[in-house]
């Protein structure tokens, strides 16, 4: 499903300075195919853990029982996807005014903050328990290791410098993972194969060359009307030449070591922006953020997430009679 919101300013970053992080966010939350792609998997995820019903809940409490249940943190990190933990509550019938939030998606939080609280009928909180923290985990997991890496970029000095996500994403959770890069303080790659052309390095092999590729994907655009920026990935110093002469919208250099990277920023001289991929830690970021390239691509921001220690706390409810 396209998702405009996570792929908009992939090229105009330095010239469009990004808006306040809070309204940054909350633009993305209220598009349209960000809510369609959240409804849908909290839908689909409550069906899966639940089923025909919650044979233990069920059991031990009536559905008038009531309880209040506070969301806390359990370690230190950036929040993500607050708004969509509680739309899994109100999935179940809880309402609004019976949620409150504490805390904010993109801001920090610490070991035993109270970030929610939320009231309503014991079942249904039991019922959501484990889809809403799954996300919302999940989520901050994801914008506390980019926050991560745009400090130790940012502590550089290197101010401009952008830290990008890419498509290692869960399948069907991207919607949610691009989003909490943004909130970590990082920006979205392209969305999906549909927002932009990405010539890699197998479409260049099977073409017979970078300039065919591009040649390719220019008459496609011509021919069929859709406009979309060109990215070519290169290997090397004679491959960036020869992409630079394409004049493409982005370079991407594919695992290139810091010396050589330094090299390409020279060659290229501002000419086309240019993007630095593979083996980017946290330990060779800051060397890298000197070169003067102009943003990294970081899968393991993605693909390798550590879900944010949080927990759910139901205070005692009466036993059934």
């Amino acid at each position: 499903m396209p998702m405009t919101h996570a792929s908009a300013g992939l090229f105009t970053a330095r010239e469009n300075p990004p808006e306040a992080l809070a309204d940054r966010l909350r633009q993305c939350r209220e598009s349209r195919p960000f809510q369609t792609a959240m409804d849908d998997t909290i839908d689909r995820a409550l069906a899966e853990d639940i089923g025909p019903g919650d044979v233990t809940s069920e059991a031990i409490f009536t559905p008038e029982q009531t309880a209040c249940a506070q969301l806390v943190a359990k370690d230190d990190g950036i929040l993500a996807g607050l708004p969509v933990f509680l739309r899994v509550f109100a999935y179940l019938g809880i309402e609004e005014s019976a949620m409150q939030a504490l805390a904010a998606d993109g801001q920090p939080v610490h070991n035993g903050q109270t970030l929610a609280r939320i009231s309503g009928p014991v079942i249904a909180l039991l019922k959501a328990e484990r889809v809403a923290l799954n996300l919302l985990q999940r989520a901050s997991g994801i914008a506390t290791q980019t926050h991560r890496f745009v400090q130790a970029a940012r502590q550089t000095g290197a101010t401009d410098l952008r830290v990008l996500d890419t498509r290692k994403t869960a399948p069907n959770l991207r919607w949610l993972d691009k989003y909490a890069v943004l909130a970590g303080g990082g920006d979205n790659h392209r969305h999906g194969l549909y927002d932009m052309a990405l010539i890699k390095e197998n479409h260049i092999q099977a073409t017979g060359g970078i300039t065919a590729a591009v040649n390719k994907v220019r008459q496609y655009q011509q021919r069929t009307g859709i406009s979309k920026p060109i990215e070519v990935e290169v290997t090397s110093l004679d491959e960036l030449r020869e992409a630079l002469g394409l004049k493409p919208d982005r370079i991407l250099l594919d695992n290139m070591d810091d010396a050589t990277v330094h090299q390409a920023v020279a060659i290229t001289a501002g000419a086309v922006p240019l993007e630095a991929s593979g083996n980017v830690t946290l330990q060779r970021l800051p060397g890298l953020a000197k070169t003067g390239v102009d943003c990294v691509s970081i899968g393991a921001l993605t693909h390798s997430v550590q879900a944010l220690d949080l927990s759910l706390l139901i205070e005692s409810t009466p036993s059934r009679d």
